[in-house]
């Protein structure tokens, strides 16, 4: 079977990529492992994703926003910063005034993959290989092809690996990559309290412990929902994830300082290794690297998956803008290129960011606190990541 491209990866970067690409006129094939019935209906996995404008713009073009219950989504109109105790002055990012009014959009993460998985399952030119893994890939000169676990052989001009920021396929083809472990696991979860969120985004550096709290949308209820990360070492957040959930709720109400009233559990418990990767290429012969696979964020700046749907954008036009063959040279020369230049300042500043701000020697924390200050009274630079966090550029 011969596709112009094979995306393996059915996560919500592969599955964009493809609906792009066959949006363009293009044979895709996308290799997933999950069952499709797991495509189809993705478990929840804890993750909300803050959606930029950029982002929620282009799910509406492709018809994914449709998909997605308009009452699972939750405006942000204000992101809050703060570090220290409970009442520092904190760094509030505003929407303007002259609109639109939020920041962006919460999503949750599994309603998006399956929102993507139904306009690509009807988006004429996508295949959709579910339940099979990749035995062995090849990429050279000429051609590129996949060998599945059941024996089949794919053959295509081109293979995007969209299969996470520990890649196999990267791996395989012998693409280095920078990994900052930063020796903590992040927990996420909902949580219900009796205190309004005010549709407002915290990100707290409290010492020993780093917890955002992001707005659900509300469900008619009493009180409101926020989805809990919480960034502590991986013994710790093991032991959380174990525990009963009313011992959960006290020590969550605790950690949190009671600021939100008595917490309580609303959803599974759900852990990840905070682990950030950079891929040394973003390409190889006929063999390109998108999503985590190629720029694996710290989920301190929320832009992982917005970058991730950067990407595909870049190389789809690269390839609309090419010759014809979706592997040609020039073609991923020219996406690496655009792709290095929109993600490297941003992954370097966010480690920094986080580094600094998740360090509790004395020196740091005054050197968190003052930062915060300082930058509360710089008017452009508020402005400046105001503009990043929404992303309304097309």
């Amino acid at each position: 079977m011969t596709y112009d491209v094979i995306v393996a990866g059915g996560g919500p970067v592969g599955l964009a990529c493809a609906i792009s690409l066959a949006r363009d006129g293009r044979k895709v094939c996308v290799v997933e492992r999950s069952p499709l019935s797991v495509l189809a209906d993705p478990p929840f996995d804890g993750r909300e994703i803050a959606l930029t404008h950029h982002a929620s713009n282009w799910l509406k073009d492709t018809g994914a926003w449709a998909e997605i219950p308009a009452e699972s989504i939750c405006p942000m109109h204000t992101a809050r910063i703060e570090t220290g105790a409970v009442g520092s002055p904190p760094l509030l990012f505003d929407a303007p005034a002259e609109g639109p009014d939020a920041l962006g959009h919460l999503v949750a993460n599994h309603l998006i993959r399956r929102a993507l998985y139904r306009v690509a399952a009807r988006t004429p030119g996508v295949e959709i290989c579910a339940g099979e893994g990749i035995e062995t890939a090849r990429h050279d000169a000429r051609s590129a092809s996949v060998t599945l676990t059941d024996g089949t052989k794919l053959d295509a001009d081109l293979l995007v690996a969209a299969d996470g920021r520990f890649s196999k396929l990267r791996d395989a083809a012998g693409i280095g990559a920078i990994v900052h472990d930063f020796g903590r696991s992040i927990l996420v979860c909902r949580m219900h309290h009796p205190e309004p969120h005010a549709h407002t985004a915290l990100q707290w550096f409290d010492e020993g412990q780093t917890i955002a709290l992001l707005p659900i949308a509300p469900d008619g209820r009493e009180g409101a929902s926020s989805s809990l990360v919480l960034t502590l070492p991986d013994e710790d957040i093991a032991r959380l994830k174990a525990l009963e959930p009313e011992a959960f709720n006290a020590e969550i109400t605790e950690r949190t300082h009671g600021r939100m009233g008595p917490m309580t559990l609303e959803s599974p418990r759900c852990s990840y290794p905070l682990k950030a990767v950079y891929a040394h290429r973003f390409h190889a012969s006929r063999f390109a690297l998108i999503g985590d696979a190629a720029v694996g964020m710290h989920p301190i700046t929320a832009h992982g998956f917005n970058l991730g749907l950067k990407g595909q954008e870049t190389l789809a036009r690269a390839i609309h803008d090419g010759p014809g063959d979706a592997g040609t040279p020039s073609v991923l020369a020219k996406f690496a290129r655009t792709h290095r230049l929109a993600t490297a300042p941003l992954f370097a500043a966010t480690n920094a960011i986080a580094t600094v701000y998740t360090r509790d020697e004395a020196p740091f924390l005054a050197a968190r606190k003052l930062g915060l200050a300082v930058a509360n009274r710089l008017l452009p630079f508020k402005s400046a990541v105001t503009n990043m966090l929404m992303d309304r550029h097309s």
